[in-house]
Formats: C-alpha cells, structure tokens, sequence
C-alpha cells in the first residue's frame, strides 16, 4: 500500500508540476526571447529547374543545415518519426501529459529511469540549448517547448525539428543528411533509409557514418526498423498488402549501411555565388538551369580550356537559353572556378565586356525598321574620317560598293558606323536597354560612332536577351533564372517581326568567313543563324546564335584584358557556340512555316537589280526584294543615269544643242564621289557618263553639293606641340563627277578640283564656316568648332 501511495503521490506532483509548467509558458511565451539558434542563418542551397540541388553552401556557423519544410520531405519518413518518437505530437502543447505519467509511473515501478518521455518540441529544445542532464533542465526544456508550441505552429516546429536534428559532426538536419549519407534529398527514401536517419540522432557520435561505427549504426537501424515495422509504420512498397513485415526487414538487414559521407553538390559554383550575391534573401532558390543543359556545356568549355590556354586565352563563358519561356538553362562563368591566376572566380556571363561586331544585327534591324536601308541597297565601305575616329575592317582593307545584306555577313565596319550615324547613337542605346541590357552609361554623349563595332560594353547575358529578341520576331522578353512561380514579365517589341526576320536571313548565310570549320556539317542543327565579334585589339571574341529553340552566346578572353592573336570570333568562340547548339538540339529538324513564309509586315518592292534602291526609268534591270510596309525606304537609284548623247561622237548634249544632231539615250552608271575619290588613291578609275559636248549644257536637275567631311556636329581637337601644317583636315563633298567644287573658309578661297578629290585645310582654334559651291552656284555649309587638346 505504501508503495501504490507513493506512485500516487508521484502523479499528483507530475500533474500539479504540468499545470504550473503550461502556466509559467502562458506567463512567459510572450517576453521571453525564442532559442538565438532557431534564427541562426542556415546553408544556403541553390536548385536546378527540377527541384535537385545544383550548389549546397556551409552555413555560417560551418555546419551543413539546410532549410526544409514538411511538404519536402518524403511523408513515410514523418509518419515513422512521430510513431517512434511523439505519436501525441500534432496533440499536446509541447509536453504530453501522457507521456510524462506513463514515463513517471515506469521509472517509480523500475526503480529507474527507464523513459524520459521527450517530445519532438523537448527534443527539439534541447538541440537548439543544449544544457547538463538534470531535473532542472528537464523543467526548462519543458518549459520552453510549451513556449515554442505557443509562438510557433505545429508545422513550424516539425520544420525547425527537421532542420537541427544532429546527425553528428558538422551535419544537421534530415535534409543535410540525406544528401551527405545517400546523395539524395529526403523527398524519396527507402525504409533503410528511413531506419537509418531514424537511428542516428539517438547517438549521434556514436552511430555517425564512419567504418568504425557501421557495426553499431547497423544494429541501431535495423531495431529501429523492426521497432517501426511491429507499430506498421514503415512503408513496405506499392503492393504493400502483398509484402509482408519480415520481407521489408529482411531487405533492410540485407541494406549496406554507409560509411561515409557523399560530398555535398557543389555545381555551377559560379552562378551559385553571383545569385547568391544578387539575392541574399534566397535560402533555397530554385532556378531554371537545367542539369544536363548545364552539365553539357561546362564540359564543351572545360573540354576547349586547355587548347585555348596555350593560346593565351584563360578565361571564357557560355550562356544558353530557351526561348519559349525565356528561362536560362545553362551558364557558365569560367573555364575553372579555382584557377585563382586567372580570375577564375569571376561570374564572366555578368561582367561587361566589347561586344567587337556582335550588335551589327540590331543595327541592320533598326535601319530595315526606319526605311532607312534594305539588305538589297548598296553601301559604300571606304575610309572614313569622322573627327578622331577612323574605323577600319578587321583585315585593314575597304571593298568599295557593297551589299548590306553582305556588308553584315563579311561584318564589314565602315557601313555600320555610317548606319549608326543616321539611326542615331542615342536611339540605338535606348533599344539596347529595352533589349534589357543594363550595363550601359546613362550619360548623354557618353557613347559615339564607335558603338557600332564594339565601342560600348554589355555582359554575355544581356547580349543573348538582344539574340533571343532576334529570334522572337523582335519581342524582347525578360530573361528568367529563377523559377520562383512568379508571372513572366512582359515582352517588350524592340524591332518589328520583318525586319527581325529579314536579319536572320541575312545571318543564315553559310559563305561568310566566320563560319567555322566543321567536319560534321550534317549534324549542325535546322535554321541556325548567327553573328560572331571581335573586340578592338584581340581582347574579346565572340559568338551569338539561335537554333530552332534555343539562344547561346559564347565569350572568350582575358579577365586582366590582356591581348592574345588568337582572340577572333570565328575561330576561337563560332566553334564552341556551334558544338552547344548541336548538342541543345533538335538536329535536322524541318524548318516551321514562319521562317518559310515571311511575316506579314513585309511585302514585296520592285528595286534596281543593281542598286537595291527605289528604280528610275534608267534602271533597266529590276527585282523585287521584301521591304516593311510601313517603312519602305524612298530614295531613288543614284547610280544610273539617263543620258542624252551625240550618236557621231559620244558626248553628251542637251535640249540647246541637239539640233542638226543624231542623238540617243543611254544609261551610265555614276558613283559617289567618295567611292572615285577612293578609287583614285588605288590608282584605279572607273568607267564615267561621257562629258558635255562643246557649246552643250547636259540636261537634267542638279542637286546641290553635300559636305562629307567635316561631319555635321564634328569638333576637331589640335595636338599641342606640332605645327598646324601637320595637321591637315581633308575637305570632301558628295556630287557628279564632271563638276568641280570651290571651297570656301570663312569666307577666304581655299581653293578649287574635281568632286572626287580633297581638298586639305590647315586648320585654327576656332569656329569656322566651311563653304562649298559647285560650278552653277549651287552651295552647302558647315560650321566646324576647332578646339587645343590639353
């Protein structure tokens, strides 16, 4: 009797000392400050486009803790925790009075403890502040957990629980483990798995997963198992009603345990620091990089270092992107993320860099959309002063009249800059922001002519967003590297679908010299178009393309800038941007009716077959070419002239001198007098209209005289230090060959000769009217500002 009084006794204190304890945590819940643990930062884990983590960083406390919820953890795993270590849990306020009875009755039975009658919110306290084994501690764990009950949810606490559960060492965390003991999240797990993340935190030190402990982590896991399999809580398969409880502990018996620990995935490292940067706030930020994608062109770009090395190239990036949904599958920062040499831990798919000729494209695009040019018209490629700039081909050599079309697929300079010059700089760098590049300067005039051919900087990234707008019929969508749920942005219409479409033909030509070398040419994928670029001085190359699906833009270069020879789109950057799009894929895939059918913006324009131009009576041969038809350029043929002429002799005669004659119309072909000016300093002349006979005035409107050079706007800057004489400025207009020009400074004469020759001036601080007439008085002026360089 006196021992059942005892156990009585016992009960009234426990219960008394529970209702004391639930009414110090109501006192306390809402002052005292939560665990400092549970706000520690966890390890942050950045995620491929399937939920599979890419990148797993050390948390700052230097312990693997990654942040989970319930809902990412495979529910077989959490029916078998609380049927092992709280079945009451989701029903007691972080105490069960049950428990705490039926543990106080056996210890006073026993004689000893037997039961401690821990909670998961107990056991969960006592991770966060671990304290000495005594009563007293006992009362402040249960303390707290009943406070942790009130401040948080219950599946805020099996949250907390699941992420500082100790696993030994520097793991924590059913997540962690997981990933460090089987290589796999704890989405899936097998039974043995489950025992076996059951069994470890028991006995942490003693069952973590080393050889030496496998004999014991064994034999834990598998009394766990059996222990689970006894109260039917451990899952037994699909046909489970068909598998019997000693199969399922058989297989787990048969299961080796593990005896070491998986390196944590630490992949794409490069775009896992940078996002980690961008977006601290993300503990788990889930991206659109596709693994494979990702996989596949790290490799290209590993497999290419080491030939691009011993050519003095060490660094470069790859951009890939779906086009659909505008996500980014894969990205590639660096060759090697530890080549500390070499900046090997700079994000280079975010870093700006000279895009060299990669932009023509948009250029070629915005001057379809303006009815400025058509791929058909002819543009002039010869020297060009414009001020202190002078640009120059690649080769160092000019071709005269050319193409559009084929001055964009030689990636021919000059006719770009002067596309530039009538589209307007600052035009073209506000639809470079549309685009969505961002790395561009905001001040007015910071950018000239140069842009044109590389004289401005955009990262990798932005540049495939300006090549996805390309390929999307001029939309230009926000790019996505974070699936995050969150509505795509949307598309802005930097260019029209013709004109984007009459661009990709143009860079679907296969004859151009930055086609690379291929000895597979049939596995190159179905309707690619592209655009490589060199940077001014061999620093950057670059490559820029679409296949049916997908954009890549490809980098190469040297972090520090240093030079190399080797540096040139075509060779060293078009191989690599052709290999990822033959690995993306689809091959030989049937070109869609879109790109067969031209969009419905265009229509067809009857042109000079020579000129491309709008045809006059003097352009006997004629073809149509797609213009917009908004946009549709005016300008008549400037090449072909209609001459009344003397049959006897040739010359050319005009209404006050045919009579008594035996004349005829012939057409001559003209050309600007930049293009003879030229010429004649290559010692080589063309064919001219023949010249007035005498006492004959050829008939026929004249223009006036247009000023090349100086340009319009154009400042000229004197060295300091060398005499004026040395620094000569050419004098150049545009008009008819048979005609001479005069040229006036300030109203002084300068002097007089053929359109197509110069005429030099020695110029002085100042500003200065440039005068030009031709020989019936028709007249074209130019103000031109001299300033001295300090």
């Amino acid at each position: 009797m006196s021992r059942l009084r005892r156990i009585a006794r016992r009960l009234v204190l426990v219960t008394v000392g529970l209702l004391v304890l639930a009414g110090a945590g109501w006192a306390v819940a809402g002052w005292v400050p939560l665990p400092e643990r549970l706000s520690a930062p966890a390890s942050v884990v950045m995620e491929y486009r399937d939920g599979t983590p890419a990148h797993v960083f050390l948390a700052p406390d230097e312990r693997w803790r990654i942040p989970t919820s319930p809902e990412r953890v495979d529910p077989a795993y959490l029916r078998a925790l609380l049927a092992l270590e709280d079945k009451r849990f989701f029903h007691h306020p972080g105490v069960d009075p049950l428990a705490v009875a039926r543990a106080a009755v056996r210890n006073v039975t026993r004689g000893r403890r037997v039961s401690g009658a821990s909670t998961l919110t107990m056991q969960l306290v006592r991770v966060l502040e671990p304290r000495p084994r005594t009563f007293t501690s006992k009362l402040l764990e249960s303390l707290r957990a009943v406070q942790l009950e009130l401040r948080l949810t219950k599946q805020e606490v099996l949250a907390a629980y699941l992420q500082f559960v100790p696993y030994g060492r520097n793991v924590e965390g059913v997540e962690a483990a997981s990933l460090a003991y089987f290589g796999h999240t704890a989405a899936h797990l097998s039974p043995a798995e489950i025992a076996t993340l059951l069994a470890v935190p028991q006995n942490p030190n003693r069952r973590f997963p080393t050889a030496e402990n496998a004999a014991r982590l064994k034999g834990a896991r598998d009394g766990v198992a059996r222990r689970l399999l006894e109260d039917d809580a451990l899952p037994r398969g699909p046909a489970e009603a068909t598998v019997s409880p000693e199969a399922v502990l058989a297989e787990v018996r048969a299961t080796p345990v593990p005896v070491s620990l998986t390196p944590f995935p630490r992949e794409a490292p490069h775009v896992a620091v940078w996002l980690r940067s961008q977006r601290p706030e993300l503990m788990r930020p889930r991206t659109t990089l596709d693994a494979g994608t990702q996989r596949m062109v790290e490799r290209l770009m590993r497999d290419a270092a080491g030939g691009l090395a011993s050519r003095g190239i060490h660094n470069g990036t790859a951009v890939v992107v779906e086009r659909e949904r505008a996500e980014v599958l894969a990205l590639v920062g660096n060759f090697d993320f530890f080549d500390a040499e070499h900046g090997g831990q700079i994000a280079g798919f975010a870093t700006p860099r000279s895009p060299g000729s990669a932009l023509k494209p948009l250029l070629y695009a915005m001057g379809i959309d303006q009815g400025l040019v058509g791929p058909e018209q002819l543009v002039a490629d010869v020297p060009t002063a414009y001020g202190g700039y002078a640009p120059r081909n690649f080769d160092g050599r000019f071709q005269g009249l050319v193409r559009l079309e084929y001055a964009l697929s030689q990636s021919l300079n000059m006719p770009f800059v002067r596309l530039l010059q009538r589209v307007g700089v600052e035009r073209f760098l506000g639809t470079l922001r549309a685009a969505g590049v961002a790395s561009l300067e905001s001040e007015p005039g910071h950018y000239g002519l140069s842009a044109a051919v590389g004289g401005i900087e955009l990262t990798p990234l932005e540049l495939a967003g300006v090549y996805v707008a390309l390929a999307e019929d001029g939309r230009a969508p926000p790019l996505r590297l974070l699936a995050d749920g969150q509505p795509a942005g949307a598309a802005v219409e930097v260019l029209s679908p013709g004109a984007a479409w009459l661009t990709r033909r143009a860079l679907s030509l296969r004859d151009r010299p930055d086609f690379p070398e291929r000895r597979r040419l049939t596995g190159l994928p179905a309707r690619v178009h592209w655009k490589t670029g060199t940077s001014f001085g061999h620093r950057d190359a670059w490559a820029a393309g679409s296949g049916p699906r997908h954009t890549a833009v490809v980098w190469l270069g040297n972090f520090d800038h240093s030079p190399s020879v080797h540096l040139v789109g075509a060779d060293a950057a078009g191989p690599l941007l052709f290999d990822i799009l033959e690995g993306v894929g689809p091959r030989g895939k049937a070109l869609p009716d879109e790109e067969v059918s031209a969009p419905e913006d265009l229509m067809r324009v009857e042109v000079c077959g020579y000129s491309g131009h709008l045809p006059t009576d003097a352009c006997v041969q004629r073809k149509t070419v797609y213009a917009r038809r908004s946009a549709v350029p005016t300008g008549r043929c400037p090449y072909h002239q209609k001459v009344e002429v003397d049959v006897a002799t040739g010359l050319a005669v005009g209404p006050t001198c045919r009579a008594g004659r035996k004349t005829e119309e012939r057409v001559f072909l003209t050309w600007p007098a930049t293009i003879r000016r030229w010429l004649e300093e290559q010692h080589r002349r063309l064919p001219e209209p023949p010249s007035a006979a005498p006492g004959c005035e050829p008939g026929g409107a004249r223009a006036a005289p247009s000023i090349v050079s100086p340009a319009e706007g154009q400042v000229a800057m004197l060295i300091p230090g060398v005499p004026a004489e040395q620094q000569e400025m050419p004098l150049e207009a545009e008009a008819s060959h048979e005609r001479s020009l005069t040229w006036f400074v300030d109203g002084a004469l300068l002097g007089t000769a053929r359109a197509d020759e110069r005429v030099w001036w020695t110029p002085s601080v100042g500003s200065h009217e440039i005068l030009v007439t031709d020989d019936r008085g028709l007249t074209a002026k130019r103000t031109l500002v001299v300033r001295e360089r300090r």
